[in-house]
């Protein structure tokens, strides 16, 4: 029995109905397909009057999905109709090819769904760049406005929603988003975070059942009266969130009894410090000190070696003055005595005990710890504060064992 192939309609553009190839031209760079349309007429754009009166034609050259690496160019012989009816205001126009092109499109209907699936996985610039690599030139912005076309996808109405505020201008300008909780995906976006704008959100959707929230209370407000037959709960953040604060306020109004728990580490009270983590030590970078004493040892080195200062300095260029300061100096430590006072006096000496204690109670944040004793006359900066707890947050720790922070227990 002879077999007959199938027509070249069906291969190359099987979901296209009224086309008819007339040629096709392969190339090393791309394949061109002369297409013409087999319908008797087209329908009006305005009116939807259906003609056969034929204008005149012209060709369009639409860019298709590439094929084997090779660009594929559509040549269509699109024809132009009259429109019979006398009121249109439209005389004549042009036929479109449903499933292959649309007015005014430089790609075919593919190619541009193929472009758009690329865009809502890469988005702009790496969409543009991904299409490149097939074939097809374009860039971001158009990739983008693709997108913009695209209609909107039909979600669901979601079972169990979550309501919290988001900021557009944070501390001045707060909306409201909500969340399908159970896809973990944004639903929809409020301008403001009003109980009014959530309750008539609600109302519009009756099958919600559970609403996770905060505490607001005007996310509560909202809630009872958008959706009266929903179940209110409160998330899980601000659940451990809430706990977390209770707990560490707890373990901070309670840290004193656990010193008197903790015994102290015997023997080890009255080891003196090392000589480089002494508080009277002058100086204020041990690399900076071990640099000057190198210097100070090489210049008494060249000095007994019978050199002159001058050439002291020509060989480790220095200044004349800084070899005379080094090679007057008996020892590095006569080179900066007196520089550094730590007696000075300062306007936090004052509000230095209250610190301290409030330290040991367990509260180490500079700034409510400088919002509180402004009322008690602290006229200074809080830089002057955050300076002060930082020194006591590095320094060496005593040797005597400590209760845990009330943060350490708060993650315990």
């Amino acid at each position: 029995m002879e077999e007959t192939s199938p027509p070249l309609e069906s291969l190359l553009l099987p979901s296209i109905a009224d086309v008819s190839v007339l040629s096709l031209d392969v190339s090393h760079e791309a394949i061109h397909i002369d297409v013409c349309s087999t319908a008797a007429g087209a329908a009006c754009p305005d009116c939807g009057s259906e003609s056969t009166r034929v204008h005149s034609s012209y060709l369009r050259f639409p860019a298709d999905v590439p094929s084997g690496g090779r660009l594929v160019v559509l040549q269509l012989r699109v024809r132009r109709f009259f429109c019979p009816e006398s009121s249109c205001a439209r005389r004549t126009f042009a036929e479109q090819m449903p499933g292959l092109t649309r007015r005014y499109s430089r790609w075919t209907e593919r190619l541009r769904s193929t472009l758009a699936a690329v865009g809502l996985a890469l988005a702009g610039r790496a969409g543009a760049r991904m299409a490149r690599t097939f074939g097809v030139s374009i860039s971001r912005s158009a990739v983008l406005r693709l997108l913009d076309a695209l209609p909107e996808p039909q979600v669901p109405a979601p079972r169990v929603v979550g309501v919290d505020e988001y900021a557009t201008r944070k501390g001045r300008v707060y909306g409201t988003v909500l969340v399908d909780v159970e896809t973990r995906r944004p639903v929809d976006l409020l301008p403001d975070r009003g109980a009014s704008s959530l309750a008539a959100w609600l109302a519009k959707r009756p099958g919600i059942e559970v609403v996770c929230r905060d505490r607001a209370p005007f996310f509560a407000e909202g809630a009872r009266a958008g959706a009266p037959q929903a179940t209110q709960v409160a998330d899980r953040w601000h659940l451990w969130h809430n706990l977390g604060e209770a707990a560490e306020r707890a373990v901070a109004r309670h840290r004193p009894c656990l010193r008197v728990l903790v015994p102290d580490r015997e023997g080890q009270a009255d080891e003196p410090a090392p000589p480089e983590e002494k508080a009277d030590s002058p100086w204020r970078s041990e690399r900076f000190a071990n640099r000057v004493r190198t210097r100070h040892a090489t210049v008494h080195a060249l000095l007994e070696a019978g050199h002159s200062r001058r050439s002291i300095g020509r060989q480790l260029n220095m200044t004349h003055r800084t070899v005379k300061s080094l090679a007057d100096a008996a020892k590095p430590e006569d080179l900066f005595r007196g520089q550094w006072q730590h007696n000075r006096t300062s306007v936090l000496d004052e509000y230095k005990p209250y610190l301290d204690e409030r330290w040991d109670e367990g509260c180490t944040n500079a700034w409510k710890l400088w919002e509180e004793i402004v009322p008690l006359g602290y006229r200074g900066s809080y830089g002057r504060v955050s300076a002060y707890l930082r020194e006591k947050r590095t320094s060496p720790r005593p040797v005597t064992a400590q209760p845990p922070a009330p943060r350490v227990v708060t993650r315990w």
